[in-house]
């Protein structure tokens, strides 16, 4: 089973992580923030990534540590599990729609942090989230697993769906992105041996 736990406290957060990237998509998300708990839900569910995360954060200044800190040890907690990522698909993308918004992500668990991004809010908030810590949600996410991420939204409207449409675009991307391909099991998907960086 590829898991890992993560404990992660700053003087801005405290952060516990526990996740199993061969589960059933099982979780249990507290963060004080109610729209990110349920766009890490999404994540869970989509991905077949079992996560249980807690987050304690200086909410009182506003959700941008909390919010950051949360991706950070995610992506920390993911990394982990991947261990040298011998046998992972490596690619994924997935076409996520929710009515009438479409969102297209694609994924390179490569050892390389970069993000792509092509969406946008009209918005400043959703719930308690500031619309802008979205893409830093993500860009913090692809830098902690080392992973290429293009997330783009197509076409769109309402704000609340833009913003899950990524969520479960980038969970389906994931999902494949880290499956065990059989037929190359005991070897790490890159020309150079090493999926570590450039």
């Amino acid at each position: 089973m590829r898991t890992a736990t993560i404990h992660r406290k700053t003087s801005e957060t405290e952060i516990d992580v526990e996740i199993n990237l061969d589960g059933m998509g099982v979780y249990e998300v507290s963060t004080g923030i109610g729209f990110l708990d349920h766009m890490l839900e999404q994540l869970s569910r989509h991905s077949l990534i079992d996560i249980r995360l807690k987050a304690i954060g200086d909410l009182h200044i506003d959700t941008h540590h909390t919010a950051e800190d949360s991706a950070i040890a995610l992506g920390e907690a993911v990394r982990q599990a991947l261990g040298d990522r011998r046998g992972i698909a490596r690619f994924g993308h997935a076409y996520a729609p929710m009515d009438e918004t479409l969102s297209r992500i694609a994924i390179d668990i490569s050892g390389r942090p970069y993000l792509v991004w092509k969406s946008a809010f009209t918005q400043p908030k959703l719930g308690d989230l500031d619309t802008e810590l979205i893409e830093h949600w993500f860009l913090s996410f692809a830098g902690a697993v080392g992973m290429t991420l293009h997330v783009e939204t197509l076409y769109g409207r309402n704000n609340h769906h833009i913003a899950e449409s990524l969520f479960k675009g980038a969970a389906r991307a994931l999902r494949t992105a880290i499956e065990i391909d059989p037929r190359k099991a005991d070897a790490v998907p890159s020309t150079k041996g090493t999926l570590g960086g450039v």
